[in-house]
């Protein structure tokens, strides 16, 4: 190999220190295959211990927001086993790995390994695994502190089968030093949830575990859950995916789980360092959850906790017009000398209207929203955002929901790039036309948008979001949208101002099956997968 300096001026004549910064920030296994034959300065880099030690051996690759792969190619997967790993097998501390690698990886000893991630497994393969993969067991059994475990998901939200609970109980019951698991939280796309309340009971004690983050589908799994005796828990992220005992659609059965439900499951957890809630609480001519009803009903009763970060939106329906609708003001106030820090709030009020789906029983006149988050936000989901906003920066946030039942105009949507410059996934529900269709002279943008989702928009949010003249979205990969509104903001796929977006989507989701009409191919030329979408897909 030809190591002349001359061909690579600027690479070469950096200090250590920077190339040190630059190879740190890539990609472990592509910077192990492609640099380290390079020469010995370089070797001697690659092979620093503090570099080594936090072995990722997956690539995550983009094919569309849903569909990703993690596997590094057989010959750069190759070169590292056969190559690298026998030099430096004894120095990792931190190993993630993927379901095609996993039995060539653990081939090899690692007497310093304490963390571990399996990264975009099978169900039924990461099973077997644990049952049958006998360094595997070994690792877990032994050495394993910190385990974060990944399961594939074909469809978004998606209920895991009992192979995933059987999963979390071999876990639990082979990790004896396991002190943190994150159970299917790794990526917050999957959004993936898994049924334990019909797993057997145990008497079993898990004392070493102190942190755990998991999705679970019912509130009776997070009883389930917690009735597994955590002796030593002091950090929970759990997300419920529906609170209740039984999934009714009457509006009695969200009216109380906050107060039964929610509220009798934090006092049991007298010994939190550390709570982290974020919620949707639906109640009908009551109040908001505010800073004195947090302070009465939960952190009088947390002793030890030190630290508190919360998202509540409350949305109280209005059956008669005797309750006394609060000023943000009020709401905001109620937080002052509680001890919470800094704190964000807005209230917002929509009548009833025809075609206001967020008011779906017959009894509401209107609807009350409130917003209360502490601050800086630290979410990555923001939900229900409407046109009371009062703005801010929000750069955790990878996930915005926006619904009203009046109209977002394209400068409230300039105000929301701003805000949530970060944003992945964004998700509009609004059925009310623009009143102001004069487009601001200054372009829209969300540069790290993936994925947009207009199946319960109105025709004119298609229009400015897929009008490249409108909004920036350089890296739009996803379109979730309602049939007519594609071919009405594409004029049947010839539409040349909405062309430039259509031509990059890899996934498209429709709200029902369809014949693909002349010119579809060629107005879609990348796209990978088209599937129908199922509106609980995103609103649940």
């Amino acid at each position: 190999m030809n190591n002349s300096y001359d061909n690579y001026p600027s690479i070469f004549n950096l200090p250590n220190e920077i190339l040190f910064i630059i190879i740190k920030k890539l990609n472990i296994a592509d910077v192990i295959y492609s640099l380290v034959d390079v020469n010995e300065r370089f070797v001697q880099l690659v092979f620093d211990p503090l570099y080594i030690q936090n072995l990722n051996i997956t690539l995550m690759t983009i094919k569309s927001f849903y569909h990703r792969t993690f596997s590094v190619s057989e010959q750069v997967l190759s070169n590292i086993c056969e190559n690298i790993l026998p030099n430096i097998h004894d120095q990792v501390k931190k190993l993630t790995i993927e379901q095609h690698s996993i039995k060539r990886i653990l081939t090899h000893n690692y007497p310093q390994l304490y963390s571990l991630s399996l990264v975009n497994f099978k169900e039924e393969i990461l099973y077997q695994h644990l049952r049958d993969h006998s360094a595997l067991r070994n690792l877990l059994t032994h050495q394993i502190t910190h385990l974060n475990i990944d399961i594939q998901s074909d469809e978004i939200p998606k209920l895991l089968s009992k192979t995933s609970s059987y999963i979390l109980i071999i876990i639990l019951f082979r990790c004896q030093r396991l002190i943190k698991l994150n159970f299917c939280q790794v990526f917050s796309y999957r959004n993936s949830f898994i049924p334990i309340y019909k797993l057997p009971k145990t008497s079993c004690t898990y004392s070493s575990l102190i942190e755990l983050k998991i999705n679970v589908a019912t509130f009776n799994d997070c009883l389930c859950l917690l009735n597994r005796h955590f002796d030593s828990l002091s950090k929970l992220t759990i997300n419920v995916k529906k609170v209740g005992y039984e999934l009714e659609k009457k509006t009695t059965s969200f009216i109380r789980q906050f107060d039964e439900y929610i509220i009798p499951l934090l006092h049991r957890m007298i010994n939190l360092e550390e709570l982290i809630l974020f919620l949707t609480v639906i109640r009908t001519d009551s109040t908001f959850i505010d800073g004195t009803e947090l302070y009465d009903q939960v952190l009088v009763h947390m002793s030890q906790l030190n630290k508190f970060v919360f998202s509540i939106n409350t949305s109280v329906f209005i059956e008669n017009n005797e309750m006394d609708v609060p000023l943000s003001e009020d709401i905001q106030n109620s937080f002052i000398g509680r001890g919470y820090g800094q704190v964000g709030s807005y209230v917002h009020f929509e009548p009833r209207k025809p075609k206001n789906r967020v008011i779906d029983f017959e009894e509401a006149k209107a609807i009350v929203k409130c917003h209360i988050y502490s601050l800086p936000y630290q979410f990555e989901s923001f939900l229900h955002l409407n046109n009371s906003f009062q703005g801010g920066m929000f750069v955790n946030v990878q996930y915005l929901a926006m619904t009203d039942s009046f109209p977002f105009e394209c400068e409230f949507f300039k105000i929301i790039s701003d805000c949530f410059p970060f944003v992945k996934t964004l998700t509009i529900s609004n059925l009310e036309p623009q009143k102001k269709k004069q487009h601001s002279s200054t372009l829209i943008s969300f540069p790290h948008l993936n994925l947009l989702n207009l199946i319960d928009a109105h025709d004119d949010y298609a229009e400015q979001f897929l009008v490249d003249a409108n909004t920036h979205l350089p890296c739009l990969l996803d379109l979730c949208i309602e049939y007519e509104s594609l071919e009405i903001v594409t004029n049947n796929y010839t539409n040349d101002a909405t062309r430039l977006y259509c031509s990059k989507l890899k996934g498209l989701h429709i709200d029902e099956p369809y014949v693909r009409r002349k010119h579809f191919d060629e107005y879609f030329p990348l796209l990978l997968y088209m599937s129908k979408f199922n509106q609980r897909f995103f609103f649940e």
